[in-house]
C-alpha cells in the first residue's frame, strides 16, 4: 500500500499505484459530472477546430475568384463557432470547478477521519509537524489542483488531441511533420517527469521537518530559554531551513531546464509544416490546407502551454496527494490491523512485558500484573520507574517488545480503535478544549447525552463553576469566547470520561492540575460514578493509593510490591518509605 516511511517514525507516503487507485475512486464518486466535463470539453474543442479550417477555405475561395458573399458566409460561420466554443468551455469549466470542490471536500473529510483514527503512538513518533503539514499544505495543494489545475489540464489535453487529429485529417504528411517537430517537448517532459516526483516528495518531507522543528522550538520556548538551548535550537532550525532551500532549488532547476526547451520547440512544427507545405503546395495540397495546418499547430501552443505550465503543479500536488493518502488505515507503521476478536470479559493481564523506546534500553523489564474487573489499582513509584509507560501499554497506545498485554484474552494493541475506546480510556494531565461550546466539548464523548446527563457528569468531577458561565453549557470556549483555566480544562476532560463510561479507566496524573483537596474529591467522585468499572490510577499523590483496593509499586521498570495500602505500609518496604516521606515522617 505504501512505501517505507521517509524518516525515523515519519508517516508513510502512498505508492503510485495506491495513489492512482485513490484518484480513480474519487472520480467514480462523481462520475456523471466528470463524464459531462469531458463531453463538453470535447464539443468545445471540436468547435474550436472549425475556425482554422474555415479560414483555409476562405483562402482557397479567394484564390479561385469567389465573390464577397461566399467569404462573408464563411466569416459569419467562424464567429458562430468561436462563440459556441466560448460558451461550451465556460460551462465545462463551471462543472469542472464544482467537481473539484466536491472532491476536495471528500479528501478533507477522509483525511480528518483517518488522522483522528491514527494511534497516538504513531502520531507521537511521526511528530505533529508532519501530520500538520499534510493536513494543511498538502491538502491545500491537492485542492488547488482539483479546483484549478486539474480542470484546465483536462480541457487543454482534449483540445490538443483534437487539434493534432485535425492536422492529420487535413493531410497526414503535414500531421507527421507537426508530431516530429514536437519530439523536443516529449523528450524534455519525459526527462522532467522521471525526476520531479522524487524531488517534490523530498521537498514535502523537508517542509514537514521544518514545521516540526519550528513547532518544537516554539512550544518549548520557556524550557529552551531556561536551559540555555537557544543556540542549539537555532542551529537545528537553520539546518532544516537549509534542507528546505536545497530541495526547492532542485525543483527550480528541473523547471529551468524544461520550460526553455518547450518555448523553442513550439516554433519547430510550424516552420516544418510551412516548409514542407510550401514545397508541395499546388501538387498534392492546396495553399489553404497548408495555412490551416500551420494555424492548427500554432493553436496547439495554447493547450500545450496550459498542460506544461501546470505540469509542475501536478507533480507537486501528486506528491502532496501521495502524502495525504499515506495515512490510509493500512499505512500505519508498527500497527497491526484491528482484531476482530471480542474480549471475553474485562480482565487485564500483563505477562512478561518488556518495552524500550526507539531501540533504547528497556524501560519495562519483565512486568507481570493482573488487574481484576472492577478493581481500583494505584501504581506508584519514583520518577522514571516506568509507571507512565505501563499505563500506555495497558491502554493499547504502545505495543510491548516482548510479552503480552491482554484484555479478556485479546491483545489490547490489536483491538479495533472503536472497540478499544469502549474498553479502555487513558486520561493524562494533557487535556484539550476544542472550539465550540461546553456542550459541544462534552458531546464528543456521548453524542446522545441529555442535558441532565451532561450536568451530572460535570457535577461528578466537581465542576460547579458551570453555573457561573454566562450561557451555561452553551458558553463558547476558545479565542473570542470564555477561556477555561487548567483545572477547569481538566474537569471538562474528566467529565467526558464519565459520559464515555469505559470498562477500564487509566488515570495518569489526570488530576495533577487540581489542588489536593479537589483532586481527592474528584477521584472519589469518579470512583463512585464508575462503580463496577476498573480504575487504574498512576499517581504521585499517595492519598490516591490509600483509597485504592490494591497498590502496585514500580522500581526500575519492574513491579516490586503489590498489595493493599495497609499491608504494604506495614511491610516496611519501598511503599512504606514513600508513605512516610509523603507524610513528612
Amino acid at each position: 500500500m505504501t512505501d517505507a516511511p521517509t524518516g525515523r517514525g515519519a508517516l508513510p507516503v502512498a505508492e503510485p499505484s495506491a495513489t492512482r487507485r485513490a484518484a480513480l475512486r474519487l472520480i467514480r464518486l462523481d462520475a456523471r459530472t466528470f463524464a459531462a466535463v469531458i463531453a463538453l470539453n470535447a464539443l468545445a474543442a471540436g468547435a474550436g477546430l472549425v475556425s482554422p479550417w474555415l479560414l483555409g477555405r476562405i483562402i482557397d475561395e479567394v484564390k479561385s475568384g469567389a465573390g464577397v458573399e461566399a467569404v462573408d458566409r464563411l466569416a459569419v460561420a467562424i464567429l458562430g463557432f468561436a462563440l459556441a466554443q466560448l460558451l461550451l468551455s465556460r460551462y465545462a469549466g463551471h462543472l469542472a470547478h464544482r467537481f473539484g470542490e466536491r472532491t476536495l471536500a471528500r479528501v478533507r473529510e477522509q483525511f480528518a477521519e483517518r488522522a483522528l483514527d491514527l494511534p497516538a503512538s504513531v502520531v507521537e513518533r511521526a511528530g505533529t509537524g508532519d501530520l500538520t503539514t499534510r493536513g494543511t499544505t498538502d491538502v491545500a495543494a491537492v485542492g488547488a489542483t482539483l479546483r484549478d489545475a486539474g480542470p484546465e489540464v483536462l480541457i487543454a489535453s482534449v483540445q490538443a488531441a483534437f487539434i493534432l487529429g485535425a492536422v492529420f485529417t487535413l493531410n497526414p504528411l503535414l500531421g507527421a511533420c507537426g508530431v516530429l517537430g514536437l519530439l523536443g517537448i516529449w523528450f524534455a517532459a519525459r526527462w522532467y517527469l522521471r525526476r520531479a516526483a522524487t524531488a517534490y516528495l523530498a521537498e514535502g518531507a523537508a517542509n514537514s521537518a521544518l514545521a516540526e522543528q519550528l513547532a518544537a522550538t516554539t512550544i518549548g520556548a520557556r524550557t529552551v530559554e531556561a536551559l540555555g538551548l537557544e543556540r542549539r535550537r537555532l542551529d537545528a532550525c537553520l539546518r532544516a531551513v537549509e534542507e528546505c532551500r536545497a530541495t526547492r532549488l532542485r525543483t527550480l532547476f528541473l523547471r529551468s531546464v524544461l520550460f526553455p526547451i518547450v518555448d523553442v520547440s513550439y516554433v519547430i512544427p510550424v516552420a516544418g509544416v510551412l516548409l514542407v507545405g510550401g514545397f508541395l503546395a499546388g501538387d498534392s495540397m492546396t495553399l489553404g490546407t497548408v495555412v490551416a495546418a500551420a494555424l492548427y499547430l500554432r493553436q496547439l501552443s495554447q493547450p500545450l502551454d496550459t498542460v506544461l505550465f501546470h505540469l509542475e503543479r501536478l507533480q507537486s500536488s501528486g506528491a502532496s496527494f501521495a502524502r495525504v493518502e499515506g495515512i490510509a488505515p493500512a499505512a500505519r507503521p508498527g500497527q497491526a490491523a484491528g482484531s476482530a476478536a471480542v474480549p471475553d470479559g474485562d480482565r487485564l493481564e500483563v505477562t512478561g512485558v518488556r518495552y524500550a523506546y526507539d531501540g533504547g534500553p528497556d524501560v519495562l523489564r519483565g512486568v507481570d500484573l493482573t488487574v481484576r474487573p472492577g478493581e481500583r489499582l494505584a501504581i506508584v513509584g519514583p520518577s522514571g520507574a516506568g509507571k507512565t509507560t505501563l499505563g500506555r501499554l495497558l491502554a493499547g497506545v504502545d505495543r510491548p517488545r516482548t510479552g503480552g498485554v491482554t484484555v479478556g484474552g485479546v491483545p489490547v494493541a490489536d483491538l479495533d480503535p472503536v472497540r478499544l475506546r469502549e474498553r479502555v480510556i487513558l486520561v493524562t494531565q494533557e487535556h484539550h478544549v476544542f472550539l465550540g461550546t461546553v456542550r459541544d466539548n462534552l458531546l464528543i464523548a456521548a453524542p446522545a447525552a441529555t442535558e441532565a446527563e451532561l450536568r451530572a457528569a460535570l457535577a461528578a468531577v466537581g465542576a460547579d463553576w458551570i453555573g457561573d458561565l454566562p450561557d451555561g453549557l452553551d458558553t463558547e470556549l476558545g479565542p473570542g469566547g470564555h477561556r477555561l483555566d487548567g483545572a477547569q480544562t481538566q474537569q471538562v476532560a474528566l467529565a467526558r470520561v464519565v459520559l464515555a463510561d469505559p470498562h477500564t479507566l487509566i488515570l495518569d496524573e489526570a488530576t495533577a492540575l487540581l489542588d489536593p483537596r479537589t483532586a481527592r474529591h474528584t477521584e472519589r467522585a469518579l470512583a463512585a460514578v464508575l462503580a463496577g468499572r476498573t480504575v487504574i490510577a498512576i499517581a504521585h499523590r499517595l492519598q490516591t493509593a490509600h483509597d485504592a483496593d490494591r497498590v502496585a509499586v514500580m522500581q526500575e521498570g519492574q513491579v516490586t510490591e503489590l498489595g493493599t495500602h495497609h499491608d504494604l505500609a506495614a511491610a516496611g518496604g519501598t511503599y512504606a518509605a514513600l508513605w512516610r516521606s509523603w507524610h513528612g515522617d
